[in-house]
């Protein structure tokens, strides 16, 4: 009850807050902070934006949800007193803008990237309808963030939320040319991860149609993986045309029908790691439970 007393006390004197920000005056255990907050009968705690689908090779049946229980409560949760909702909604507003500023910046910054590596590869005329590149990941469901986090690669920080990018070459396109277009999005991408005013991470794998043919089998996690991507997936640069092919693939293989239930999967193991995570101790959670807690990366389909 101490703890609980004292991040009641916090809020009357700071207003409400994210977890985040209660993690600064609160640094101990973000495991029983978060635990606390949810127990107690004197706060609320909103949570801002949808949760989606990601698959992960260490939980049994592969789907959990996105953003994470801990990346939730400290970058999209608003904690703040019970009897107090609208100094609540008045934080999530502000969280909420910010979060759409964050999206749009880099979805722009995406679009820039791409058009100048099609630039640096010259992908122009007739070529440019053979092309179908999509944008997936938080900035799809309008949830990017910029908490500062280590790049995969070179551990350098970068801007939070990364560009997952897919581009798929149809097949008229020129399969000797799949190398050189990938070295020009590689060149972007080293550019923008050095830039020192940047620091945005982007992930991104260029395919062929007869690779995306063999993905939608969905009969291994990597294709689960990319799949998946592909279903999220939106349309940031070239054909339209592709594009639709693409999703239509997804439709007739049965593909995004599995993924639909795999998000309803998802959300029933969500309810039970919230259950079992509020009935245990923070050595528990260290020791058994740290998967049901914290993000995981979804990386399979970017290596």
């Amino acid at each position: 009850m101490g703890m609980e007393r004292d991040i009641v006390k916090a809020i009357e004197e700071v207003g409400p807050s994210t977890g985040a920000e209660l993690l600064e005056i609160f640094t101990e255990d973000m495991f029983l902070l978060w635990q606390n907050c949810m127990r107690s009968p004197d706060l609320s705690i909103r949570t801002i934006g949808p949760r989606y689908l990601r698959l992960d090779r260490r939980i049994e049946g592969f789907a959990r949800l996105s953003p994470s229980i801990l990346r939730e409560f400290l970058t999209y949760s608003v904690i703040g007193l019970a009897g107090e909702p609208d100094a609540v909604l008045q934080k999530i507003n502000e969280i909420r803008s910010h979060i759409e500023a964050v999206t749009r910046s880099k979805s722009e910054l995406a679009y820039e990237i791409i058009s100048a590596a099609m630039e640096r590869f010259d992908l122009s005329g007739p070529m440019r309808e053979q092309v179908a590149v999509m944008i997936a990941g938080d900035i799809v469901y309008n949830m990017a963030h910029d908490v500062s986090r280590p790049e995969r690669s070179t551990g350098k920080l970068v801007k939070g939320s990364d560009m997952d990018i897919v581009i798929v070459v149809d097949d008229r396109f020129p399969k000797g040319l799949i190398p050189r277009m990938d070295d020009a999005v590689y060149a972007e991408k080293q550019r923008i991860l050095m830039t020192p005013h940047l620091r945005e991470e982007i992930d991104y794998v260029v395919k062929d149609m007869d690779r995306v043919r063999e993905q939608v089998r969905f009969d291994t996690f990597k294709h689960m993986v990319a799949c998946k991507v592909l279903q999220e997936g939106a349309l940031l640069y070239g054909s339209e045309d592709l594009f639709r092919t693409i999703k239509g693939m997804l439709m007739e293989k049965g593909v995004t029908a599995r993924i639909m239930a795999l998000e309803d999967q998802a959300r029933a193991f969500r309810e039970k790691a919230e259950r079992d995570l509020l009935s245990r101790n923070s050595e528990e959670i260290r020791r058994d439970c740290r998967d049901l807690f914290y993000p995981t990366e979804e990386s399979e389909e970017f290596e």
